[in-house]
């Protein structure tokens, strides 16, 4: 059930982020605001929903995911194929963040 929230509220998260970048940076319609708008509160939402039993743990363990994420949305939104230094970058903190998320934890 985490794996599926945390890239739910990656997608939301990136493509709120990338509304605004569209508009800002690339000159497209302020009308691109409002669904990003609301895409990044149904992150905020979704993100909630998570099973950690801290919400720092939560953010912790979902940015190994957003990383990946991202570099996914770059290939397959943006064009752009990750290199080797971007997917092993995004393994190093995939495996970061089960750590954070499944680590045994004492008491």
């Amino acid at each position: 059930m985490t794996l599926p929230l945390y890239l739910l509220a990656a997608l939301a998260e990136i493509a709120g982020c990338f509304a605004v970048w569209a508009w800002w940076r690339q000159d497209h319609s302020a009308l691109w605001l409002i669904p990003g708008l609301a895409c990044l509160m149904a992150f905020a939402w979704i993100l909630s929903l998570s099973p950690a039993d801290a919400a720092g743990r939560a953010f912790a363990a979902y940015g190994g995911v957003y990383i990946a994420t991202s570099l996914a949305w770059l290939w397959l939104v943006e064009g752009q194929r990750p290199d080797s230094w971007d997917l092993t970058g995004a393994a190093l903190c995939l495996c970061g963040a089960g750590l954070i998320l499944w680590g045994p934890r004492a008491g």
